[in-house]
């Protein structure tokens, strides 16, 4: 498949990509700007680490459907506040392999990429997430970065279920985590475009 379009293809993809993807996000928490500052966050993260204009773009777009798999988790779990059982959590985890499921056998990269991303975003540089226990450079570049993305946002910004962190307690909390549970080169990059993360939280 030939990847050159043109910048209205392109728009065109991305707007289907963010419109698949806020789907499972409103069925958890209706909170639309969670999607963009998860891309944005991938943009930087990617540039800084040198990868192509091609690639951070790729991987940015591709990142709003990481949780794409919770459109197959049952609401009840979703709405939740509390702990859950040990099945329920299961149940939970289940949503990166059934998000890569629905996104399975798409002629489009970015839902290609998407579905990496859903798979393994989960996945920790230890081997300890799931839900492969994947280690190291066996995790996807792609799903490596989004993670990093994923956890910040989710610290820093509140929830039904939880009250949001300090970004600075948030920004040392993920780089001791650094060769632990997240890719050490993403957190070098973490590191350095903190300040432009920062300002893409603050923008309303």
């Amino acid at each position: 498949m030939s990847i050159l379009r043109n910048a209205s293809q392109s728009s065109e993809i991305s707007e289907l990509v963010k419109r698949t993807a806020h789907l499972a996000e409103i069925k958890e928490w209706d909170n639309r700007t969670h999607l963009s500052r998860i891309r944005c966050y991938s943009l930087l993260l990617g540039k800084q680490m040198g990868l192509a204009k091609s690639e951070y773009e790729l991987i940015a777009t591709a990142s709003m459907l990481h949780d794409v798999g919770k459109l197959m988790t049952p609401i009840e779990l979703l709405k939740r506040i509390g702990d859950y059982q040990e099945q329920e959590w299961k149940t939970i985890e289940k949503h990166t392999i059934e998000g890569a499921q629905l996104l399975a056998d798409s002629t489009i990269l970015e839902i290609q990429t998407g579905a990496i991303i859903a798979e393994a975003h989960h996945e920790r540089w230890d081997g300890s997430g799931y839900p492969y226990h994947r280690k190291g450079e066996n995790i996807p570049l792609a799903a490596r970065i989004c993670a990093v993305a994923d956890v910040f946002d989710a610290l820093t910004t509140p929830r039904p279920y939880k009250q949001a962190i300090d970004a600075n307690d948030a920004k040392r909390m993920i780089e001791n985590s650094k060769g632990v549970l997240f890719d050490p080169g993403v957190i070098t990059a973490f590191s350095k475009v903190f300040d432009a993360m920062l300002k893409i939280q603050e923008t309303p």
